[in-house]
């Protein structure tokens, strides 16, 4: 009862004539409570909190998009227009308060980022890029309650768009995570990449399942899990507790690099993003490490493996990230045999002169096919990733393999993946550009991805007749292989390309 007056106060807002009509799809009101993130607070506090130190919040305010934003515009002379700011500030744009972005110092922090309103108001996607979301401005809030709770805030209904148990989330996230550039090129590619997967796909053999993450994986079961205890997820009277609560700090790759969302809150905010990365990351890859004869001379082979991203692996902005294997070969005495992909974390990784860096990226080419930094100048790509897995158990499939050829054997052999959300030389280039305060470029991180943090020892290594000795990252992480007699069907092994049904089993092809 303590908020009745709260809501009185706010529901002749909402329910006036301020509010859109749905129907012709006029936009609302700007003083509109229901456009707020802060308003949603009132109800929502976890919600907000999470919301509130994410990327999606921060999408407007990160130094490195407002660079990359003024600078696109000055050397395309506006032509970049709208393209960035329809993802990191879409209500901004679509409510009339900035065409490209640089004024966004004189439009109401509210309408900042990817807000509460935007998700939750939107009822179709009419594209598979480039934020093609249709918004139904009936102030009507969508989630994945099918009987929500009436309130005297906003309206409430229930939508499988906005379920991640539906498959059908996957084109609601991919609008804006997935991009094709004005010159046409497919650049970021994070929602074709989960919609070429199994992922993507129901059950097979019950596609009308009404759980379909029992068999696929939507964008929301890994970037907004789900409590596995039910609760109250709105702090308001009659709200039943038997509701399930989705994370919404959305966590990917990217940390702020700025104190956000004020200097006051920043740490906790950044710890807790931080933590939650760091969770992510437990399970995403998996390696081996061998040592073998080769028919040239000793070889070490790394072997990485895309193990639960929906994607591929570095996913989004790959012109941007950089990911790669950094390895020392040593022999008694700790006399050092090889080094690859060894740099300090002030060091581009990409300026290295290493002929055995395993670096996992995008690279983009103007149309000289010069190497450039900036998307507005790309004319096509190359790319190196860890490619996801497009048929059911297709592991054999995923697995990309480095061989780094060695003078002797070596005694011990140590590996870690290594990631940068963005390449410290693409920040130097806006630095030098004007566009961006060196300051930033200190802020950027270089993490490690535990899974494939492998040291191999003669003692710790296992033979194998197909890959040398080698150390894994568990006893499921192994080198490729595709364990037949797991597709426990006719139907399911159809489906794998490596398999085939004989005698009522699965088994490997001849």
């Amino acid at each position: 009862m303590r908020r009745l007056v709260a809501f009185a106060l706010l529901t002749a807002a909402c329910n006036g004539g301020g509010r859109g009509d749905g129907d012709t799809g006029a936009p609302i009101d700007l003083d509109d409570p229901i456009l707020d993130p802060e308003a949603c607070e009132e109800c929502h506090p976890k919600h907000f909190a999470q919301w509130q130190g994410s990327m999606h919040a921060y999408a407007a305010e990160d130094p490195v998009f407002r660079a990359m934003n003024a600078r696109g515009q000055r050397e395309t002379n506006g032509e970049l227009g709208d393209f960035c700011i329809s993802c990191h500030a879409p209500l901004a744009v679509r409510l009339g308060l900035t065409e490209d972005g640089l004024n966004l110092d004189e439009i109401p922090r509210k309408f900042h980022g990817v807000t509460c309103y935007f998700c939750h108001d939107a009822t179709d996607v009419t594209d598979s890029h480039n934020a093609p979301i249709e918004l139904a401005w009936d102030g009507i809030m969508r989630g994945n309650v099918t009987d929500p709770a009436p309130n005297d805030f906003h309206d409430a209904a229930y939508s499988a768009r906005q379920d991640g148990r539906f498959l059908a989330t996957g084109n609601l996230c991919g609008a804006c995570h997935d991009i094709v550039t004005p010159k046409g090129v497919h650049l970021e590619r994070t929602y074709a990449e989960w919609l070429a997967s199994f992922y993507s796909r129901p059950d097979p053999l019950d596609p009308q399942r009404p759980d379909q993450t029992k068999f696929g994986q939507t964008c929301p079961q890994c970037h907004m899990s789900t409590d596995p205890e039910t609760t109250v997820i709105a702090d308001y009277e009659g709200v039943p507790g038997n509701r399930k609560y989705h994370d919404h700090r959305m966590v990917g790759v990217d940390v702020a690099l700025t104190p956000f969302p004020d200097p006051a809150t920043a740490p906790m905010y950044e710890g807790d993003q931080r933590a939650a990365i760091d969770d992510v990351r437990k399970s995403v890859l998996c390696g081996s490490l061998c040592v073998r004869q080769g028919d040239a001379g000793p070889e070490i082979v790394v072997w990485l493996h895309n193990e639960t991203a929906g994607h591929n692996w570095p996913s989004g902005a790959t012109q941007d990230r950089r990911a790669w294997v950094e390895l020392v070969a040593t022999k008694a005495g700790d006399e050092v045999l090889l080094e690859s992909g060894v740099v300090d974390d002030a060091t581009p990784v990409a300026t290295l002169d290493d002929p055995n860096l395993w670096l996992l990226r995008d690279r983009i080419f103007d149309e000289q096919g010069e190497e450039v930094h900036m998307f507005w100048e790309a004319a096509s790509y190359e790319s190196k990733q860890l490619p996801v897995a497009t048929t059911f158990f297709g592991d054999a499939t995923t697995w990309q393999k480095r061989v780094y050829p060695v003078a002797e054997m070596p005694e011990e052999v140590r590996i870690r993946v290594r990631l940068r959300p963005m390449g410290l030389e693409v920040l130097e280039d806006l630095v030098a550009s004007g566009d961006l305060d060196p300051a930033i470029v200190a802020r950027m991180e270089t993490f490690d991805v535990p899974p494939v943090t492998l040291t191999y020892t003669t003692q710790a290594a296992e033979p194998s007749e197909t890959y040398g000795s080698c150390v894994h990252s568990g006893d499921v992480c192994r080198s490729p292989f595709t364990d037949c007699t797991r597709l426990s069907s006719a139907e399911l092994c159809a489906m794998e390309p490596a398999c085939t049904f004989q005698d009522g089993t699965c088994q490997p092809a001849p």
